[in-house]
Parts: C-alpha cells; sequence; structure tokens
C-alpha cells in the first residue's frame, strides 16, 4: 500500500507539471492517477513496439525514451525523445491504430501506464475534462509530429576511459565544472563500495541539470549502471594511447540500448601540446559522431566539448568576398569582446583563408598580416589551356602558411566548401591537408586551375553557395538530428551585389574600353575579372535568401566601397566590419 501512494504521489506530481495534463482540475488528475499501473524498465529495453496493437498509453515518470524505426535494411532511424511528463501512445490508443514506431528506455525508466480499458472508465467518470485533453494530445501531435522540448530534467554522460591511465576522472570533474557555468551539475565518482543502490538517480534527476558519471576503466557493476543511466557516452583516451577497439567497449556495445545512446571521444593531449595528432584515425571501427581534441588543464577545450554535447554550439560560416573578407576579422573580434565563444568555422574562399588560419589558433592581427603578405604575391599568367594563371605561387604560399597540418588536426573543428566540377554539388573539405583545402576553395573556375580531389575537380565554392551555411548546420547538430535548433550558426556575407548593367545603347563589350578603363582606374564596362568573378558567385547570389533563413544571425557588413582588390586598405576593412558587428550583436536576444 505504502509503493502504491507513494507512485501515484510521484504520478500526480509529474502530471500537474505536465504541458498537457497540467492543464486537468486537481480532481481529475487525482482520478487519473488511481487509473496508473506502474511499469519500470531497464535502460535498453523496448517499452513499445511498431506495428503492435495500441491497447495504452504511457507517461513517463522518470528516466529517458526514445522513439525510433528500423529501415528494411536494418539500419536505425532516431526520432525525438519523451521526456518526464510526456505522453506516448495516446494517438493510437483513442483512434485504435497500430504502433507507428518503437519506444525503448534509454536509461533506467518508470512509467505509468493508463490501459484503453481504465482510459473508457475515466473518459465515463470525467467526459468533458478529459475528452479535452486528449484531444488536445492528439492535435499537437497531428500538427507538430515529433517537436524539440524544452528539457526540465537533467541530462545524463557517463564518462568511460578506454585506457586505464585515459584520465576520465579529470575530465569528468573538468566537464562537471563547464556544466555548473550554466546550470546545476554533478560529478559521480566511482563509490568506493558498491551498494546496489539504484534509488538516487531519480532524486539526482530533479536536482541538477546535468549528472556526470565517471565510469571505471573496466566492466564493472558500478561501470554498467552508469552506462544504463546515462543519455551520452564520452569515451577518454590517450593521444598516444593504443587505437584498437577495447575490451570494455565491446562488452558495452553489447548492453541493451546501446544504439539509441549519442557517443563521443575524447583524445586527451599534454597541456603544452601544439597540435593534435589526426584525430579521424580514432574512428576505425567506433560508431561516434565526432572525435574532440583536448588539452589537460585548457577549461576553454572543456567549455567548447560541453556546448557540443548540450547542443549550444556555435558555428561561424565566413563567405568569400576577396579584400572584403577582411571584414570577417572586425566581426571575430566584436564577438569576442561580446564574450560569444567560436566552437567550429565554416568557409569558402576569402572566408576559408581566414578561417583557416583562425582554426590555428593565431591571432586576428596576425591573420590580417599574413593575409595582406599572401595576396601581395601576385600570379602570373599562363597559356590558357586550363587557366588564365598557373595557380603555382598560390600552391606554394599556402603550402608554407599552413605546412603539413590537416584539417583534422585543430583544436577547433574547420571545413572549407568548394564546388564539385565532375559531380555538381558542394564539397566540404574537413579531412586532408589544410594547405589543399583552402586552396581548392580558393581557385575560382576559368582564372585558376582546379584543384584534384579523389579524381574531383574542385573550384571555388561560391559557383554553388558562397556562405556554407547548410554545411554548417550539418556538422554543428548530431548526425541522429539535423534540425535547427541544434546549436547557433552566425554567417557572414561580404560579397556585395554590384551592378554589372552597362548603357542600354552599347551594343557590345570593347576591349579597347575596357583597357582605357582599367589604365585610368574608372571602368565604364565589366572586365574578364568582373565577369568571372560574377559568374563564379551566381549560385551564392541566387542561394542568398535560403542562407539568410538557415542561419540564426545573418551578418552582411557595409563593404560596398572597398573593392575585391583593395587589400592595402585591410585595417579600413576590418574596422567597418568591427563597427557593424558590435552594433548589430547589441541587438541580439542573448541567454
Amino acid at each position: 500500500m505504502v509503493a502504491i501512494e507513494k507512485f501515484q504521489a510521484r504520478a500526480l506530481q509529474v502530471l500537474r507539471s505536465s504541458r498537457i495534463f497540467g492543464q486537468l482540475d486537481q480532481e481529475v488528475l487525482q482520478d487519473l492517477a488511481r487509473f496508473l499501473v506502474r511499469q519500470d524498465v531497464p535502460g535498453g529495453h523496448q517499452v513499445l513496439r511498431e506495428g503492435a496493437p495500441s491497447d495504452s498509453m504511457l507517461i513517463l515518470l522518470s528516466g529517458r525514451l526514445r522513439v525510433s524505426r528500423t529501415n528494411p535494411d536494418g539500419s536505425l532511424l532516431l526520432y525525438n525523445e519523451i521526456s518526464v511528463g510526456e505522453g506516448v501512445g495516446e494517438t493510437g490508443m483513442i483512434l485504435q491504430q497500430p504502433r507507428t514506431a518503437d519506444v525503448t528506455a534509454v536509461r533506467d525508466s518508470t512509467l505509468a501506464v493508463l490501459h484503453s480499458s481504465d482510459f473508457e472508465a475515466l473518459l465515463k467518470l470525467r467526459p468533458l475534462a478529459v475528452n479535452r485533453v486528449f484531444s488536445q494530445a492528439i492535435y499537437n501531435h497531428l500538427r507538430h509530429g515529433a517537436q524539440v522540448v524544452q528539457r526540465a530534467f537533467a541530462q545524463s554522460f557517463v564518462v568511460v576511459p578506454l585506457h586505464p591511465d585515459a584520465q576520465a576522472g579529470a575530465v569528468a570533474r573538468a566537464l562537471t565544472a563547464a556544466f555548473a557555468k550554466t546550470g546545476r551539475a554533478r560529478h559521480l565518482a566511482p563509490p568506493a563500495q558498491e551498494t546496489g543502490d539504484d534509488d538516487r538517480a531519480d532524486a539526482l534527476d530533479e536536482q541538477f541539470d546535468h549528472l556526470v558519471y565517471e565510469a571505471q576503466a573496466q566492466p564493472s557493476e558500478w561501470t554498467r549502471r552508469a552506462f544504463r543511466q546515462a543519455d551520452q557516452v564520452i569515451y577518454v583516451a590517450r593521444a598516444d594511447g593504443a587505437l584498437a577497439v577495447s575490451e570494455l567497449e565491446q562488452q558495452l556495445a553489447r548492453e541493451p540500448g546501446y544504439a539509441l545512446k549519442r557517443k563521443h571521444l575524447v583524445v586527451m593531449h599534454p597541456a603544452d601540446a601544439q597540435a593534435p595528432h589526426e584525430v579521424r584515425r580514432w574512428l576505425a571501427g567506433r560508431a561516434c559522431e565526432r572525435v574532440y581534441p583536448l588539452r589537460t588543464d585548457h577549461v576553454e577545450d572543456f567549455a567548447r566539448l560541453a556546448r557540443f554535447l548540450t547542443g549550444n554550439a556555435i558555428g561561424v560560416v565566413l563567405g568569400g568576398g576577396g579584400a572584403r573578407g577582411y571584414a570577417h576579422l572586425g566581426i571575430l573580434r566584436a564577438l569576442h569582446e561580446a564574450g560569444i565563444p567560436i566552437d567550429m568555422v565554416g568557409g569558402n574562399s576569402m572566408g576559408a583563408l581566414v578561417g583557416a588560419q583562425y582554426a590555428c589558433d593565431l591571432s586576428l592581427d596576425e591573420i590580417m598580416r599574413n593575409t595582406q603578405a599572401f595576396a601581395a604575391g601576385g600570379e602570373r599568367l599562363t597559356l590558357p589551356l586550363i587557366s588564365l594563371v598557373s595557380g603555382f605561387r598560390v600552391e606554394r604560399d599556402l603550402r608554407k602558411m599552413f605546412g603539413e597540418r590537416s584539417v583534422d588536426s585543430l583544436w577547433r573543428p574547420f571545413f572549407a566548401a568548394a564546388c564539385n566540377l565532375s559531380k555538381g554539388h558542394t564539397t566540404v573539405q574537413d579531412t586532408g591537408p589544410l594547405w589543399k583545402a583552402v586552396l581548392a576553395s580558393n581557385s575560382p573556375a576559368g582564372l585558376f586551375p582546379p584543384v584534384l580531389h579523389k579524381g574531383d575537380l574542385l573550384v571555388d565554392g561560391a559557383i554553388l553557395e558562397n556562405v556554407p551555411v547548410d554545411a554548417m548546420r550539418m556538422r554543428l547538430g548530431t548526425p541522429l538530428e539535423r534540425r535547427r535548433g541544434n546549436g547557433t550558426i552566425i554567417a557572414i556575407d561580404v560579397d556585395v551585389q554590384e551592378d554589372l548593367a552597362v548603357a542600354q545603347d552599347l551594343a557590345r563589350l570593347s576591349r579597347r574600353s575596357a583597357l582605357k578603363g582599367m589604365l585610368a582606374r574608372k571602368p565604364t564596362q565589366p572586365g574578364i575579372v568582373e565577369i568571372l568573378y560574377r559568374a563564379g558567385h551566381i549560385g551564392g547570389l541566387h542561394k542568398r535568401a535560403g542562407t539568410v533563413a538557415q542561419a540564426d544571425h545573418y551578418l552582411e557588413p557595409p563593404v560596398a566601397e572597398y573593392s575585391m582588390m583593395d587589400h592595402k586598405r585591410a585595417p579600413e576593412i576590418v574596422e567597418a566590419g568591427y563597427r557593424y558587428a558590435v552594433e548589430r550583436i547589441a541587438q541580439w536576444t542573448r541567454p
């Protein structure tokens, strides 16, 4: 009797705070609680099966559920999560339709089950109130489908060491400290003695916003319990450790619900490490979303990890535009001064050149000087069989600038966009030599020779998309839930739409007039550079409305007065971008 009363009290507490059932009067809530039946489900076990009869609905009292479907080829499609206070299955139960998806407990969960026979009894007892609430629930389901809900419960993580001395404890403590900057966080270390007590998980779930379980390096009872209670798994490896999948990983992979948990890999480096090792090699044999190279005692590295784990990472996308791209540096400076962190950088053309240097942790002043020196190098004309210029000097200087660093050997994730002429789409370069990725993104078709990449021809990405927001959205969110709301994207567009028209009575463009205008620096008609530039950016201009819609913040600094070749006026352009960004950032709604 005491257990039943405790269960009903918990059910009433959850129902009152529910978005749907909280609308009911206290007496109706008490009647509903009397019909509910408790069901405890271990993490990883299935609760509802697609295609099964809908003979009940579930209300989650504690834990976490995940909605999923299985493709004919056996691959998994993951949908929304069910949070505490939400119901699932009510639509099928009322409409008498089969279950439309599988529902599985991501961690140990307690459910309140309302069987269809009890629902009918409740409906007879409280017809108006029950009809109203359940009709609203069906309406919400049909109108919105799987929704992103505001979490009102703890997100839980388990830190699992892949090597005995992989610093899992240090990672768990540092991550907890990072979470504590924005909410209530608790680090749960392995107990000195196994107690077998799982009850505290429910209490902690209500008391904290983030729970960080520290697992042991062996498959102990504590490690398995921490794994069951976690929504996300964070493996920790030493940078100089063995790459092979460990025995502990293999055992956890056999635990129920393993496929439903988000998985990450942290590779720890010494505090004084200059650059991370190529981290992508750690993904061999592992189904992890991303590899995070971190440095011991670097607080900002762990803050970045925390933002990625919670869907709050910030990505900045830098577009192309020649010398006008110096405005990127002014905007980056304004973001720094406003305390807005930058977790991932992507770019095209000039934006890729600036972004790659920024991802290498160079100062903004260094980036400006390097870019000016690079632009002053010039390029020689060549026999125009493939391109107007040879591109040898640009390739040489980019090799010198970035050395042999790989795109995935950076502390901050970076990508460069390029147009794949062979396949007719944007190719996003987030692996391979950094210099080559920047070169491809800075090779306008016709002006520079295409860069060869796995048999394809890559050129400046502005042909299709000058500000690659789509690529950032795909990388900022989780692989399972690509949607607006996973992180924040700041897009910077410096590609001014200049007037390329000529006098209406002009019959044809004149070589003599073009040459005269170039010598006098007062062109009366577009030359080959302007024509090639506009042709190479036409796709980006066409897609601008979509770019604006995809970005959370779209910045278009006033740089129309500067030409694409105004590299000597870089300080002015930087300042113009800075002043513009300061004014715009002040208008943003900040959490």
